[in-house]
């Protein structure tokens, strides 16, 4: 699974693809029918590039490189571009067909070794172990999902000195299915407030930027979104 429609992934402009599906089978309510059927529709080359944002996020506040979990890694552009800098990435998604993706690209990047795609419907499991980096980026999606608590368990996830990086959309760009709609999203602080952190961390980085967006078909349009970035202190 990678839960949302709107993606940063183009290296050089921040790609939003927000109607790279069908919004008819958002009316799905099982996630993993959801995802395999978006993932076997969609074009296995999107979403291969890494996300500028976490590009950026990564190489300002990670030390060194380490272990990983990619959350919703759908076709694996930040597993790959993680593996590609020395970490050992754990890739978490609830789509097979995405997974076995994110293996082809990691073998023929000569990555294999350092990619490690995982199923999990992360509703009802979650990977095993401690992580040097948790990322969570745009876990956003139509399927009702206990959302909340998934990134409150990436944070207990999170190894000593290690790093959660949440990002998500603060707005809908005019290409999204979401386009029109009535929707608050939270600030920074309230995704923040949520995840009950308590002692032993340090907050980072948390804003709402605004930056240009290109959309699947070349149009450009300003959005906002979230950045939390906390280390584990404690």
């Amino acid at each position: 699974m990678q839960p949302h429609f709107d993606t940063a992934t183009d290296a050089d402009t921040a790609t939003d693809t927000g109607s790279a599906t069908d919004t008819d089978s958002a009316t799905d309510t099982d996630s993993a029918t959801f995802w395999e059927g978006f993932y076997s529709r969609a074009d296995p080359r999107w979403g291969t590039r890494p996300n500028v944002v976490l590009e950026g996020l990564v190489t300002a506040f990670a030390r060194t490189p380490g272990t990983a979990l990619d959350l919703g890694c759908g076709h694996g552009g930040d597993a790959i571009w993680l593996a590609g800098n020395g970490w050992d990435v754990t890739a978490a998604d609830v789509a097979q067909t995405a997974l076995d993706r994110v293996a082809e690209s990691a073998w023929a990047a000569s990555l294999a070794g350092r990619v490690h795609p995982v199923r999990h419907d992360l509703a009802e499991s979650f990977p095993e172990g401690e992580f040097d980096l948790v990322s969570a980026t745009y876990f956003q999606t139509p399927i009702e999902i206990p959302r909340t608590e998934v990134l409150r368990r990436a944070a207990r996830a999170v190894a000593p000195d290690g790093l959660l990086i949440v990002v998500e959309h603060a707005s809908v760009p005019p290409w999204s299915w979401q386009a029109g709609q009535d929707i608050r999203f939270p600030t920074p602080a309230e995704v923040l407030a949520s995840l009950e952190l308590g002692a032993g961390w340090r907050v980072e980085r948390c804003d709402a930027p605004e930056r240009e967006a290109a959309g699947p078909e070349g149009q450009t349009a300003m959005v906002v979104e979230n950045v939390i970035v906390v280390r584990r202190v404690g």
